[in-house]
């Protein structure tokens, strides 16, 4: 198997509007490569291309020009689907369904049968967290259980790859914290995920290399730590440092014609404040 996931070459595609001369360019001259095993975030604003980009590489829309292949393998070819598990924005299930039962369902158009359904069903019900509302019907489970089912449906067929759009979109923080560990859980696997997502926080904490597209074009691609450091500076945390010793330091900083731009407080981000707060509420509860 090759070395790369995904590889996008030249991948261009032009919508064109009905009933008017005129067309939208979706994605211009596009070049993409993903290592095999990482976890690669897709960002960008609405209307910059991510979508219509992860429809070419799925083979669900045909790309103007270039070209998109999954492990080597034309994307366009039946074949590659074997290989990948897909999670829309929006997806539809079956609501009068149960957990087992949608997952029994998607198991079966992927061709497993018998005792090898019923255990990968049970696998993933436990991975996802959903043993215990297998029997409850999909018209009852909240926006975070239906994300977990959907993340269940794309993994029926053991991928090798996993496309996911905006797979934490209206979900609670707590759901979206699982969602998140799943993706982790995912890359220890050693699956590949391809994740596109307009929650920068959430793709902060779980990405390898990101992709900015911005009017379909990619105008930013790398490893995370390194778009998001800034140049020229550094960053000393110290933990039961006297004033003193602050001073000290400062005074060295100076000497050295260095610029100390900020002393503060080391800060932790809201969402972990309101995550630890509301578990050590339900522990005294």
């Amino acid at each position: 198997m090759t070395d790369l996931a995904v590889e996008v070459e030249g991948l261009t595609k032009i919508f064109s509007i009905p009933f008017r001369k005129q067309s939208i360019t979706a994605v211009r001259d596009l070049n993409l490569r993903i290592e095999t095993g990482e976890v690669y975030g897709l960002l960008g604003p609405n209307g910059s291309g991510k979508s219509t980009t992860l429809k070419i590489i799925l083979g669900l829309v045909s790309p103007t020009s270039g070209r998109t292949e999954i492990f080597g393998q034309d994307s366009s070819q039946v074949a590659t689907r074997q290989s990948v598990g897909f999670l829309p924005e929006n997806p539809y299930f079956y609501k009068f369904l149960t957990g087992t039962e949608t997952l029994r369902f998607f198991g079966k158009l992927c061709g497993l049968r018998g005792w090898d359904l019923k255990d990968r069903v049970q696998e993933l019900l436990d991975l996802v967290g959903l043993t215990e509302a297998r029997n409850q019907r999909l018209g009852t489970y909240s926006k975070g259980m239906l994300q977990r089912i959907g993340l269940a449906q794309a993994l029926i067929n053991e991928p090798a790859l996993i496309v996911l759009d905006e797979p934490t979109a209206g979900v609670d923080p707590a759901g979206s914290h699982e969602i998140r560990n799943l993706i982790v859980d995912f890359k220890k696997r050693g699956v590949t995920v391809l994740l596109s997502s307009h929650l920068l926080e959430q793709v902060q904490e779980i990405c390898d290399r990101i992709g900015i597209l911005a009017k379909g074009k990619l105008v930013r691609e790398g490893p995370l730590q390194e778009l998001i450091a800034i140049e020229d500076r550094t960053e000393l945390v110290l933990e039961n440092a006297s004033d003193k010793l602050m001073k000290d330091i400062e005074k060295l900083a100076t000497k050295a014609k260095a610029t100390v731009i900020e002393r503060r407080r080391s800060t932790t981000t809201l969402e972990r404040l309101f995550l630890k707060v509301t578990s050590d509420q339900n522990r005294n509860d």
